[in-house]
């Protein structure tokens, strides 16, 4: 057991670290004001306009760095700062989110897959460790009766939410390939305004990256904790 925390000190320590440095380039960039005035929530909306969504609605979220774009009710959802500034970091965001909206009205594949699984996760992911440790308190890892199915259970519930962490990289990573080819094309920013969106989205990106090896790192600990116990 000591290795699975281990595991998971050394995996929160590089998401603080990373979560850390991307505060710190929003803050960067946030003071990096747009020659085009433009806010975050109007840039958002030309973006639409230009690749032809016209369902799809910009609005502002309470909170920081709560910007996500919901395909259940087509709605970019932009943390106020972001809506409302007009600076490189609100512009590397609110093109970020809608690259989301783009994805679903493209049919992106990938973005097809994560969709499909939400439901999925959204159940087994609380089940899993529950399971895991019900099992192992009845003797799963020494592959004992009902202890080992209950903790093979957790171990398969848990392998739906690290595909998922898979799964969201591409979404994401193309998501911010479709913003910044856009900002750069139509001139939305000028040549340092587009490094510091560009930056801000490279570290964006690198925690869903530390979540994604997290999640594989915590299934294939447990996996062997129990399969590799079994005679």
């Amino acid at each position: 057991m000591i290795e699975y925390y281990l595991i998971i000190g050394a995996i929160a320590l590089a998401s603080w670290l990373v979560s850390n440095k991307l505060k710190r380039k929003f803050e960067k960039y946030s003071k990096v004001q747009l020659h085009n005035g433009m806010s975050g929530a109007e840039i958002a909306e030309k973006m639409l306009s230009d690749h032809g969504i016209t369902d799809v609605e910009v609005i502002s979220t309470p909170g920081r760095l709560t910007d996500h774009y919901n395909p259940r009710n087509k709605t970019v959802n932009l943390s106020e700062a972001v809506y409302k500034q007009r600076n490189a970091a609100a512009a590397a965001v609110a093109a970020h989110e809608c690259g989301h909206a783009v994805q679903h009205a493209k049919a992106y594949s990938w973005l097809t897959m994560r969709s499909a699984l939400v439901p999925v996760v959204s159940v087994t992911s609380g089940m899993s460790q529950w399971l895991i440790i019900g099992g192992l308190l009845l003797g799963g890892a020494a592959g004992i009766g009902l202890g080992w199915y209950a903790a093979a259970a957790g171990v398969f519930f848990m392998g739906f939410a690290t595909l998922f962490s898979f799964i969201t990289l591409p979404v994401e990573y193309d998501a911010s390939h479709r913003a910044l080819v856009w900002l750069k094309n139509k001139n939305i920013v000028t040549p340092d305004e587009y490094k510091g969106s560009e930056d801000a989205l490279k570290w964006a990106a690198r925690t869903y990256v530390v979540a994604a090896i997290g999640a594989l790192a915590s299934l294939l600990y447990w996996a062997l904790a129990i399969f590799g116990g079994r005679d």
